[in-house]
């Protein structure tokens, strides 16, 4: 007899779910005020409605999507004001961050922020939009940890999650990866010098400039997707 392939976990259906839901959020393939219904997503994922409605309560509680109930889901619209109440919120988590490691007696120091240090200032850069956004998002992660407090590394990379959908639009410019690289070893020297004011204000405008850039960058691309569908 042949044996039948094993059946996937219902959790490990409700992540695969998630995560081609987000990319599609992610890409515009699903677009801001969309609305669908769990039948939709589950027949076109060849899964049942299940772990595409445990998918969907995940994204919701991230603030992806809305539930309408009896109307089914519906892609969460843009509200740059949120987006930027969180981009503020980071700015004050990482300034902290480099307070606490300023701080720091320097090889202290040094060592936490070594592997950072082995990327950003002494590798061949990367060009790779992809790639490069989720370095940058290690970048600032690793920041907030290494600073010691892991209630404030928690809250940041929550809101690290939630501002991924634009952030990682700051990418897809070659001008903006190298300004990525430029300012990351301006921020690691400066802490390593522990020229604390030098490096929260290259940090603060760092994060400000992409702020700006991802809200451009996010209109044009709305504009366009939403182009392609009335041709």
């Amino acid at each position: 007899m042949r044996a039948h392939p094993p059946k996937a976990r219902p959790e490990a259906l409700a992540e695969r779910v998630y995560q081609a839901l987000k990319a599609d959020i992610f890409a515009f393939r699903l677009m801001p005020g969309d609305r669908f219904s769990e039948s939709e997503i589950a027949a076109r994922m060849a899964v049942s409605r299940t772990p595409v409605r445990q998918a969907l309560f995940r994204l919701e509680r991230e603030g992806f999507v809305d539930v309408w109930f009896r109307s089914g889901w519906q892609i969460k619209t843009f509200d740059f004001a949120w987006f930027e109440s969180l981009y503020d919120l980071r700015t004050v988590l990482e300034c902290e961050a480099v307070k606490r490691l300023c701080a720091l007696p320097a090889p202290q120091c040094a060592a936490l922020l070594e592997a950072l240090n082995q990327f950003w200032c002494e590798s061949e850069a990367l060009t790779d939009g992809l790639v490069v956004s989720q370095h940058d998002e290690a970048f600032h992660m690793t920041l907030v940890a290494a600073a010691g407090n892991p209630e404030m590394a928690r809250i940041h990379a929550e809101l690290t999650e939630k501002i991924r959908i634009i952030r990682r639009l700051d990418f897809t410019r070659d001008d903006r990866i190298c300004a990525t690289y430029q300012e990351h070893a301006q921020i690691l020297q400066a802490i390593f010098q522990q020229q604390r004011a030098t490096a929260q204000q290259i940090l603060t405008d760092h994060i400000a400039v992409s702020k700006a850039e991802v809200r451009k960058i996010t209109l044009h691309r709305l504009q366009q997707a939403r182009l392609q569908l009335t041709e």
